[in-house]
């Protein structure tokens, strides 16, 4: 089982926003919705992918090795530095190797379970002092289940708090193969309107919601996280469908977490040479919404006797 791998897109340390204490945040590649407001586009797809920083390059005077070592002339030169023909790069990275400042680099890089732990542990020390742990995360993990359900284990054996964040959108016999070794979810609910929620992120929400449900009647334990979009689910309405399911939850729910919209991920799209999918070619433009209708919502749930934070 240790010989299993998983495809991660990044791994980060210290991370203190994805679940109690200090964590270790793995980013696992692939997930089945494609969100409008998208702000990691380099989880969506499971394929390693080539990404370009502009700002990084150095120059083709200064280096230009990157159009000597494509095999299928993808790279060429564009107001002295670099352009990525997308039609014609298969991502199969020999740019990124011989890119000394990394404007050239691959996103997506196999782990087994014995290399992600061998990382892990280095951070024990951390876990036990701040009682953090490790979070498993997306894209959507639960796509890679025989890894995810592997790993968990091994962390559970070595008495590292687990917690797992997910879309939901899995078939619920995954989520019972994880619950065992998964103290914390990290749940998504992105729309209540299951029509909203297609239009949105590209599937339904009944299948969440249904899992949701199945979690709380299991046993298992949900932090519910909530990306606010203007327009899109910040209405009043749709905060009294929010606050009266997550309620009917009941003890599952540890707290809710309000995660206002920023535009920060827009720059990853550029480094993919890609717009959303969903979006008819071109970037969705939302305001983040203000520190008064967050307070506002807040409050709203608040009303449901929940225990609620903004990040």
């Amino acid at each position: 089982m240790s010989e299993i791998t998983g495809k991660f897109y990044d791994i980060q340390g210290f991370s203190v926003h994805d679940g109690p204490g200090i964590r270790l945040t793995c980013f696992m590649k692939g997930c089945p919705l494609r969100c409008l407001w998208c702000h990691s586009p380099e989880s969506q797809r499971f394929p390693a992918e080539l990404n370009w920083m502009a700002l990084k390059c150095v120059g083709v005077e200064q280096c230009g090795r990157c159009l000597t070592v494509c095999p299928h002339g993808a790279i060429t030169e564009s107001d002295g530095k670099v352009a990525v023909d997308r039609a014609l790069c298969d991502d199969c990275g020999d740019c990124a190797r011989a890119c000394p400042s990394r404007a050239l680099y691959l996103c997506g890089e196999d782990y087994t379970v014995d290399r992600l732990m061998e990382r892990v542990l280095r951070d024990k020390p951390f876990f036990d002092t701040s009682g953090g742990g490790v979070t498993l995360s997306g894209g959507e993990c639960l796509y890679q289940a025989d890894f995810a359900v592997e790993f968990l284990r091994r962390c559970k054996d070595a008495g590292i708090h687990t917690a797992v964040d997910t879309t939901g959108h899995a078939p619920f016999e995954t989520i019972e193969r994880v619950l065992p070794y998964t103290e914390l979810f990290l749940y998504d609910l992105k729309n209540m309107d299951s029509d909203l929620h297609r239009q949105g992120t590209g599937v339904p929400n009944e299948l969440i919601l249904e899992n949701a449900v199945k979690i709380a009647r299991a046993g298992g334990k949900m932090q519910i996280r909530i990306p606010v979009m203007t327009l899109y689910n910040d209405s009043v309405e749709m905060f009294e469908r929010y606050g009266a399911f997550i309620a009917s939850l009941g003890d599952a729910v540890t707290s809710v977490q309000l995660l206002p919209y920023h535009n920060l991920g827009v720059v990853k799209w550029e480094r993919l040479g890609r717009t959303p999918d969903l979006a008819g070619g071109h970037v969705v433009e939302i305001t983040p919404p203000t520190d008064e209708l967050m307070n506002a919502r807040k409050a709203q749930l608040e009303g449901f006797g929940l225990t609620v934070t903004v990040h």
